[in-house]
């Protein structure tokens, strides 16, 4: 289904509509007056709808009716929103490039971030050399086992100017703003324990090489016209695994940021975020104790999870250390062990897209944005993982629920805009998070995760509108 039948096609009531045209009957002369419209998007768990926009509600002043309230405050604003997507792997990017003809490449690319002919994806994290997905095993600086490049004289970035640079090339042709940050899963083998990419630590001496080898990649891609807006030290530092990883502890890696890769930055003038930790919501401690370092966190912006372990309310626990630095969300995919669309749209919306915003994050990313039918290319570790969407042999586009679940907040929460207060009353059943973009439009995502359609009025100040939600579904609203 293309993206234009399902934005402006003809759709189900997803929402209850008030006065519509065909009511001909004048109201009573004490009703609450219409001052304007709400405008409703809306995907089910049964597929009928995705995405799928509804008609208008009617938005009124006067009194607030309805036992079911949601009630927004937009003067109460919390976090600022830097963007929702996915990751452009290696993988993700050689199917683009490789695999779609001109023409398809540049129609999924609309599709995926502009905003509005598509979903306006408008942050994207990239890998820092090779990981569990790419073509092959590399990092910018490989040499022959027993040798070394102190001066880092063999720096390049040639793999990724074969398909990640001139498919990000063509993104920011389409969203000159989006965000990018690169996390690396290894660092050159010559510089670790085990002389190998896979597992191993940095070993100290090399701790100011490595810092070298962030600043020369900035640089390096700052010359194919591409900003890195922020970098992690290392992807799942607690994890080593048969791919490229690399254990890295806490303390290990204040040191790292303290003494050489924040230095490093500032002596070179980068602008560029450092976020540490980058891995599960069940440490938050690793973060913590890096911020409690004060002169290693003068050069931290933030915190970064994954979710394959623990709650999301781990981010709030680091927020209420720290309040002063930033919350970013940045992996978790789907995959064949879970098939079902409905289950997965509710866990999506509930633990990430919504979820993770309630718990101060900046960011929600997913992890491939694009996979082949055989779930790759892979290269080690997960073997059925899927991507936002699925890139067929033919060049065709599978939109996976992940698309969808992106889209409800990605097109419609802009970056710059501010996550905002809400209560709620008799709402059980109904998982919420509102937004006021930068433009003064105001964003509230409701997820239903009963079975069955919940009705509830939503309030803001003295105007407000009734809403009818099918179970097992999630609707944006913006006004």
């Amino acid at each position: 289904m293309g993206i234009w039948i399902f934005f402006f096609g003809i759709w189900n009531v997803g929402c209850a509509k008030s006065n519509g045209p065909k009511d001909t009957a004048p109201p009573p002369a004490d009703s609450a007056r219409v001052v304007g419209k709400a405008r409703v998007w809306v995907t089910t768990g049964n597929q009928v709808k995705l995405l799928q926009q509804q008609p208008d509600i009617n938005i009124k002043t006067g009194a607030v009716a309805g036992a079911s309230r949601i009630t927004v405050d937009f003067s109460k604003t919390l976090q600022e929103v830097e963007g929702f997507g996915a990751a452009l792997t290696g993988s993700s990017a050689y199917l683009i490039h490789q695999k779609l003809n001109s023409a398809q490449r540049s129609q999924l690319l609309q599709e995926l971030f502009d905003p509005q002919q598509g979903i306006g994806i408008s942050y994207l994290r990239i890998t820092m050399g090779a990981s569990d997905f790419s073509l092959s095993d590399f990092t910018y600086d490989d040499m022959p086992a027993g040798q070394t490049d102190p001066d880092l004289s063999e720096f390049t970035i040639a793999k990724d100017k074969e398909d990640l640079v001139p498919v990000l090339q063509s993104i920011q042709a389409i969203a000159p703003g989006i965000k990018i940050i690169s996390s690396p899963w290894s660092p050159p083998a010559w510089m670790k324990d085990n002389g190998r990419l896979a597992g191993g630590k940095l070993k100290p001496e090399w701790y100011s090489a490595y810092a070298a080898y962030f600043v020369k990649y900035l640089q390096a891609f700052r010359q194919e016209g591409i900003t890195i807006h922020a970098v992690t030290p290392q992807n799942e530092p607690l994890h080593e695994a048969a791919y490229p990883s690399m254990r890295m502890e806490a303390g290990e890696q204040a040191a790292f940021i303290r003494d050489h890769l924040g230095p490093a930055f500032k002596q070179h003038q980068l602008n560029t975020g450092i976020i540490i930790y980058d891995h599960n919501w069940d440490a938050p401690q690793y973060p913590i104790s890096i911020l409690d370092d004060s002169a290693a966190r003068q050069y931290v912006t933030g915190s970064a999870f994954h979710a394959y372990a623990g709650q999301v309310s781990a981010m709030t626990q680091v927020h209420a250390q720290h309040p002063d630095k930033g919350l970013y969300f940045t992996e978790i995919s789907g995959g064949a062990w879970a098939p079902d669309f409905s289950d997965n749209l509710e866990w999506n919306m509930r633990n990430i897209f919504i979820g993770s915003m309630n718990n101060w994050s900046k960011t929600a990313l997913l992890w491939n944005l694009a996979l082949d039918p055989q779930h790759g290319p892979r290269n080690g570790g997960c073997q059925d993982c899927r991507g936002v969407v699925t890139i067929g042999a033919d060049g065709s586009i599978t939109r996976n629920v992940e698309y969808y679940a992106i889209g409800h907040l990605s097109r419609f929460v802009r970056p710059g805009a501010f996550r905002v207060t809400l209560t709620g009353s008799n709402t059980g059943g109904l998982e919420t998070v509102a937004f006021l973009n930068g433009d003064g439009a105001k964003v509230l995502v409701v997820l239903n995760t009963d079975s069955h359609a919940r009705t509830f009025t939503v309030a803001d100040g003295d105007r407000s509108f009734d809403c009818s939600l099918e179970g097992d579904a999630v609707a944006t609203i913006v006004w």
